[in-house]
């Protein structure tokens, strides 16, 4: 290929077809989120384990489970600003060392406290990781395909806490619950030194500075052999915006409103999501089924979540974004509404606890691209670092929220038709952002 004089970074990707380089990336962003899914779940398998081993109540166990939550948390929120300022890769590498260092240490935990503390700083990785990953693969991936791609590698998170679920029963019972924890340690530190080898810097992320640019000459001869050389001139028909880095950014003119909605949104779709992950085979026992029947619909709510991870992102790179995560978000709404209504029997339970899977998981996902394709390159990082912190939050709310409801005596039915809320929430937060963007496209194209 010729040398081109004049390179538009932002818009480079997206007239091209997929490279093996682009190829790569989501390889290996599919793969963190495996591991990342792993970690994150592992501690609920080997808890039944724990109390036998330990002599503790199961209740003893709400501080380490809650110190994990609190951990994914606080990483999803000081993660971003980092990558913003030192780059992609270097956050997402240092996160999954983190997570696989302290998940590794977990292992030779010899109390409910030690556990509690390392529980966290693994949690502090594995917030990091995601979001930063689904930064990085949004700003590889073409237009065309990017919301497909971001959902795609949520993907991995669910196939890595299934993998967590068969792989735990065994290491549990031929070497006992200490060897989860070192799996999920040895495995993602030994996968980031391949990453340290094989994980490119986002073009995006290089182009916004210009003592970086012989690595962008570098990384776009590797997408686009020989488009660039040292006499190329890089620019981007971006959005640009100062404070890169800085959480105030994400306030700035034009972002503040669909900052606020985007939030809203994530917070009230995990919070839904953890509430139902957290108690539905508790709810589903109260309601008169059995264990292996609780346990089924446990599962059905994963695999709709599954679905609704890949297909959700399709939808989103084909019609207007808004739109598919709205009305996903109202089905998830109606979906609850209609289970509620229902008596809890598994004719009936198991497709709509499988379409509701997949309206909720769809709505998280949806949230997640939705807020890589809002922010410019300058504050991307924080900006779905944060959205995913907020959401975290949300989660952590769910889970409390559930357990107040069933020490209020709430029946299977009352807890469904709670979930109409922050659905309602949700979609209002969605036509509010929508309706500003409508206005300002309008705006623009007037002057």
């Amino acid at each position: 290929m010729s040398h081109s004089p004049n390179v538009d970074v932002s818009t480079f990707m997206d007239a091209r077809k997929m490279s093996a380089r682009q190829w790569l990336v989501l390889f290996l962003g599919f793969m963190v989120l495996v591991f990342d899914g792993f970690d994150t779940t592992a501690i609920g398998f080997i808890a039944p384990a724990l109390v036998d081993d330990w002599g503790v109540l199961r209740h003893d166990l709400g501080p380490v489970m809650m110190s994990g939550l609190l951990g994914l948390a606080f990483g999803s929120l000081t993660a971003g600003p980092l990558a913003d300022r030192f780059g992609r890769r270097p956050v997402i590498i240092g996160s999954v060392l983190l997570f696989g260092f302290w998940s590794l240490a977990s292992a030779w935990s010899t109390g409910i406290t030690s556990l509690t503390i390392l529980r966290f700083l693994t949690g502090v990785g594995l917030g990091a990781s995601m979001p930063n990953t689904a930064t990085l693969i949004s700003e590889f991936a073409p237009k065309r395909y990017r919301s497909h791609m971001v959902s795609f590698i949520y993907c991995g998170f669910a196939f890595g806490a299934a993998l967590g679920g068969l792989g735990s029963e065994w290491l549990i019972e031929h070497f006992g619950w200490r060897s989860v924890l070192v799996a999920g340690g040895v495995l993602p530190i030994a996968f980031a030194l391949l990453l340290v080898l094989s994980l490119p810097e986002s073009i995006r992320f290089l182009a916004q500075n210009s003592a970086l640019k012989d690595r962008l000459i570098k990384e776009i001869n590797k997408v686009a052999p020989g488009l660039a050389n040292a006499q190329t001139h890089f620019h981007s028909s971006e959005t640009a915006i100062k404070a890169t880095g800085k959480v105030s950014a994400l306030f700035a003119p034009g972002f503040s409103l669909g900052t606020c909605m985007i939030w809203v949104t994530l917070f009230m779709g995990l919070l839904t999501m953890y509430l139902l992950s957290s108690w539905l085979p508790l709810l589903s026992r109260d309601a008169g089924l059995s264990m292996g029947e609780a346990a089924l619909l446990g599962s059905l709510l994963q695999i709709g979540g599954m679905l609704g991870n890949f297909t959700v992102g399709m939808k989103m790179d084909r019609w207007e974004h808004h739109k598919v995560v709205g009305a996903t978000v109202f089905c998830g709404g109606a979906c609850a509404v209609l289970i509620a209504l229902q008596q809890p029997t598994m004719q009936v339970l198991c497709p709509l606890i499988l379409l509701l899977g997949y309206f909720l998981n769809g709505v998280n996902v949806g949230g997640y691209a939705l807020a890589a394709a809002f922010y410019p390159t300058q504050i991307r990082a924080t900006g779905v670092c944060w959205a995913t912190g907020i959401g975290r939050l949300g989660a952590i709310s769910g889970a409390g929220i559930g357990a107040l409801m069933l020490a209020a005596q709430w029946n299977f039915s009352q807890v469904f038709l709670f979930l109409a809320i922050p659905s309602l929430l949700g979609v209002t937060a969605l036509w509010v952002k929508s309706r500003k963007r409508n206005a300002s496209a309008i705006a623009t194209a007037a002057n």
